[in-house]
């Protein structure tokens, strides 16, 4: 095994998408940019059908299909060149899969240190201080 050219997007260390799974669309792009943007097909679009790929497992399917549904697409016609904005979809596409494959993890309760709390009592000590010398002098202080 050499180091051959592996032809699958990575998404995660464990997700790669075999290229010919993604279905990729070129159209002109529109806004600014003259003849060039008239003629040259350089917007990209990838779709992705996450119902039938071969990259996740049936976990990772379920979860990416209740994030983003089963069909994933992404649009890119940012940049003039044709191969920059296959670039910028690809990536896209990775980070929107990214996302959806995160998994939160469950937050442990733990309780606040003594010290912590010696701290919040001090800055609540303090902050009162600073609100009452705020404060219209009444007829008991003896300022």
């Amino acid at each position: 095994m050499g180091a051959e050219h592996d032809d699958r997007l990575v998404v995660t260390d464990a997700v790669r998408i075999p290229r010919y799974e993604l279905v990729t669309t070129f159209s002109a792009s529109g806004g600014p940019g003259g003849q060039h943007a008239n003629k040259a097909a350089t917007r990209v679009e990838l779709t992705l059908d996450i119902a039938t790929s071969s990259a996740f497992t049936e976990a990772q399917r379920a979860r990416v299909i209740a994030k983003l549904g089963p069909t994933l697409r992404v649009v890119a016609d940012d940049e003039r060149s044709q191969m920059r904005n296959r670039t910028l979809a690809e990536e896209r596409l990775a980070g929107k899969l990214q996302g959806a494959l995160h998994v939160q993890r469950n937050r442990r309760a733990t309780k606040p240190t003594r010290g912590s709390q010696r701290r919040r009592l001090q800055a609540k000590t303090e902050r009162s201080e600073v609100k009452r010398q705020r404060q219209r002098p009444t007829q008991h202080d003896d300022h």
